[in-house]
């Protein structure tokens, strides 16, 4: 009856509640999180509760990946759809001339004129903003954001305007949430469905939690190094749960799609505090898998599923659920289509250097490409950025930390699956 009533009151004030108006979008990206650590998929101490019920009214996908492991390059896949060697995204900066530090090099002409570069890319691949705007979506970027000023990704609206990788917009999560709220008021007041891209800074370092959610993880972690990063988690969720109540408590729950991700994982090395091995930047899942979550209620059904997904599928399954006819084939599929989803059996991935070797030209940065088929994962190494390493084979379900190197005694199955890799991409 209470929800009836307010539905009828923003019925008056004029904003549209038509069950017929293009769906709006919010998609959440975390930032620097280990695909293991939220409550619902196996973490024994940290506390998700907010994730954990988003899950559970989702379509989950627990066997989730972002095809590379490094933010910048990831968060291009997931805005345009495409791998990185497709969008030329491929690295976080520009190359660093000769002789320059890097610290001066962030303040130098060359890096403002390689970023420019890297800019056009993204706008000649087309992003999923700029293709709302043909169903007169509002947009509103905050958070994580490296492609110079929000403009340059087709949003109507946002924080960031030309920071290295956010600017502004990194207040959002960790300062404030009323950038959020206050779009969500403008694009309701114009009667426009809107798509927010709420990119928190987080759990990402600096890990600088509240002292109360510190000391509830201090005692129970390995070191202090990782109960901060625990507690960094533990407050992100804290975000996402504002931002989600906000959502239902408007009245907009039934025509809104929640989409839930991260860029990539991240393992905290007790000792330091900085990233260990085997995840950010890394070839392994460690780096490259995330929970995928879609939350659209009366239109998908909630349900964990160990299904293959990626973020490249998430701008083909959004237009398709906007209604938008796509202008270019994109490699990922519609999560919303069980058919489609129950028979891909194959994910394929590639990683890059940190900063660009060649601006234009995305096989001079590769490091590694990877291809999963069941539980088989295959990683081959680029001869000229990785000369020392070694063809990688691994049986994720009964290793999924990536331990036990079985190319040796698998000869025919590494040829198979080198050969589905080169058919994807041979540089």
């Amino acid at each position: 009856m209470l929800r009836r009533l307010l539905l009828s009151l923003l019925a008056l004030t004029g904003i549209s509640t038509a069950a017929d108006a293009p769906p709006n979008i919010v998609m959440i990206i975390s930032d620097d999180h280990l695909w293991s650590d939220y409550a619902f998929m196996g973490h024994p101490v940290i506390q998700t509760p907010n994730l954990d019920r988003l899950a559970k009214e989702s379509l989950t996908f627990t066997r989730g990946y972002v095809p590379c492991s490094l933010c910048c390059p990831s968060l291009a896949a997931i805005i345009t759809g495409l791998y990185p060697h497709q969008h030329k995204v491929t690295s976080n900066d520009p190359p660093i001339p000769a002789g320059m530090k890097p610290r001066d090099f962030q303040s130098s002409p060359q890096f403002d004129a390689g970023r420019e570069i890297v800019s056009k890319h993204l706008e000649e691949a087309g992003t999923l903003p700029t293709m709302l705007k043909q169903k007169g979506y509002f947009s509103l970027q905050t958070g994580k954001w490296w492609q110079k000023s929000y403009e340059r990704g087709g949003f109507t609206h946002g924080m960031t305007h030309g920071g290295r990788h956010g600017d502004e917009g990194l207040n959002i999560g960790r300062k404030t949430m009323q950038p959020v709220y206050d779009f969500i008021t403008e694009a309701q007041k114009q009667q426009k469905p809107f798509f927010v891209w709420y990119a928190p800074m987080m759990p990402h370092d600096p890990h600088t939690p509240p002292k109360r959610l510190l000391d509830k993880y201090k005692d129970k972690a390995p070191s202090e190094h990782v109960a901060k990063y625990w507690a960094m988690v533990d407050w992100f969720d804290e975000t996402c749960g504002e931002l989600i109540k906000h959502i239902d408590d408007r009245g907009l729950r039934e025509n809104t799609i929640f989409v839930y991700l991260s860029d990539n994982g991240w393992i905290t090395n007790p000792k330091t505090g900085r990233y260990a091995e085997k995840s950010k930047q890394s070839q392994y899942d460690g780096g490259l898998r995330t929970p995928i979550m879609i939350r659209w209620p009366g239109h998908v059904q909630p349900k964990m599923s160990e299904d293959l997904a990626q973020s490249i599928d998430l701008v083909p399954t959004l237009l398709k659920a906007v209604g938008i006819s796509p202008t270019k084939t994109f490699p990922g599929i519609d999560l919303l289509d069980p058919a489609a989803v129950t028979a891909r059996k194959t994910l394929y991935g590639e990683c890059f250097t940190h900063n660009f070797v060649d601006l234009n030209v995305p096989a001079s940065s590769l490091r590694w490409r990877w291809i999963i088929s069941g539980h088989d994962k295959l990683i081959i190494p680029d001869k000229t950025n990785q000369p020392d390493d070694i063809v990688e084979l691994y049986d994720l379900k009964a290793d999924p930390t990536e331990e036990k190197n079985l190319a040796a005694e698998n000869a025919d199955k590494v040829k198979t699956l080198s050969s589905k890799l080169d058919s994807w991409w041979k540089p």
